[in-house]
């Protein structure tokens, strides 16, 4: 751990890139989960991907950037991309609860999730029949967490980096 935290330290530009990367990472694993292995997202999970959508390109950007523009500049993206993580932790964490029965979901996302089709072929004429993946039935469980449930510790730890970064930019 305290390699990494000394690697990360050297350049506030590269421990910007590596987020960014990482916030990638994660978002690309949902995207593989749903094209790949069929699993469709739910409201939530959709809702979920955003930070990482708008905090991954900011996070390369401010590490591209560094030392070419005003510090500030780039210590702001990276606290930016830092409260993104803080947010998508408070929204996985609130799906993970609504999954794990502790408190209720939109009411236009629980229910029952049952005749969802992944054939794009059937999609189109199914559309009135089919019901989208409901939020509070977890797809998949990896190690006993669902994918919402993995994201909060991703988003923390992508949080913590990215803070970092804005402190040493």
């Amino acid at each position: 751990m305290q390699a990494l935290i000394a690697f990360l330290d050297k350049s506030p530009s590269r421990t910007a890139l590596l987020t960014g990367l990482g916030m990638a990472a994660v978002v690309g694993s949902a995207l593989l989960f749903e094209h790949v292995g069929g699993y469709l997202p739910c409201k939530l999970c959709l809702e979920q991907r955003t930070p990482y959508y708008i905090g991954a390109p900011l996070m390369i950007a401010a590490g591209l950037l560094h030392g070419k523009v005003p510090s500030g500049v780039t210590r702001g993206m990276a606290l930016i991309g830092g409260l993104l993580m803080l947010y998508g932790a408070a929204l996985a964490t609130y799906h993970a609860g609504i999954e794990w029965a502790l408190w209720s979901g939109p009411a236009d996302c629980t229910g029952t999730g049952a005749n969802v089709t992944t054939n794009a072929g059937d999609l189109l004429g199914d559309l009135n029949a089919k019901t989208p993946p409901m939020c509070d039935k977890a797809a998949l469980r990896i190690l006993g967490l669902s994918m919402a449930g993995w994201n909060v510790p991703a988003s923390l730890a992508l949080m913590v980096v990215a803070f970092r970064a804005a402190r040493k930019a």
